[in-house]
């Protein structure tokens, strides 16, 4: 994964799914349709192919806490799992649908979000309502994503990653995004 070959090869494959499922589904595209550029995992294109649609498993109560990184504190889910910014979203407000749901779905929640621990800021937290009804946790008024090429709890492998038209970043408990570049060390903590 660490290669140029093996990013080159990830994106073809990821840019190939993307137009197979633009081609079969008939539709013009549009916002969320178009491959990833950068950080793409080489078995990523085609576990997001093989989701018919996202699962983001929606909690009871979402759990946001801070973990120290080597990007820094950073927020994270109740399982550990790293959070995301997606730049191109407005205030309280989700631009990532369709495809783009696939490979970062949302933190969904039935209940009020929390703060967990590490100075995460529970007037900070809150839940705004995407186009389809689900509540998605939102902290400083950035809607909040998990990242499917993230294996386990401390990995950032989509620090940095551009889709169709933003960049996606993680979050620092003052509710900035944090532009430190990804070390590709593998994650952990």
């Amino acid at each position: 994964m660490g290669t140029n070959t093996g990013r080159a090869t990830a994106m073809a494959l990821a840019l190939l799914c993307a137009t197979a499922v633009a081609g079969c589904s008939g539709g013009a595209g549009g916002a969320g349709t178009a491959a990833r550029t950068t950080g793409a995992p080489e078995d990523l294109a085609a576990s997001a192919s093989a989701t018919a649609s996202p699962s983001p498993s929606a909690t009871a109560a979402g759990r946001v806490s801070a973990r120290s990184t080597s990007l820094g504190k950073i927020l994270v889910d109740g399982e550990g799992r790293t959070l995301y910014l997606f730049e191109a979203d407005k205030r309280n407000k989700s631009t990532c649908t369709g495809d783009c749901v696939k490979i970062w779905p949302p933190l969904i929640v039935t209940g009020k979000p929390e703060a967990g621990t590490g100075g995460v800021k529970g007037s900070l937290l809150s839940a705004t309502t995407r186009d389809n009804g689900a509540k998605q946790v939102t902290y400083n008024g950035h809607p909040l994503y998990r990242f499917t090429g993230d294996h386990k709890p401390g990995d950032t492998n989509g620090q940095g990653d551009y889709w169709s038209h933003g960049t996606w970043y993680v979050l620092g408990t003052s509710g900035k995004k944090n532009t430190t570049p990804q070390q590709n060390t593998g994650g952990g903590y």
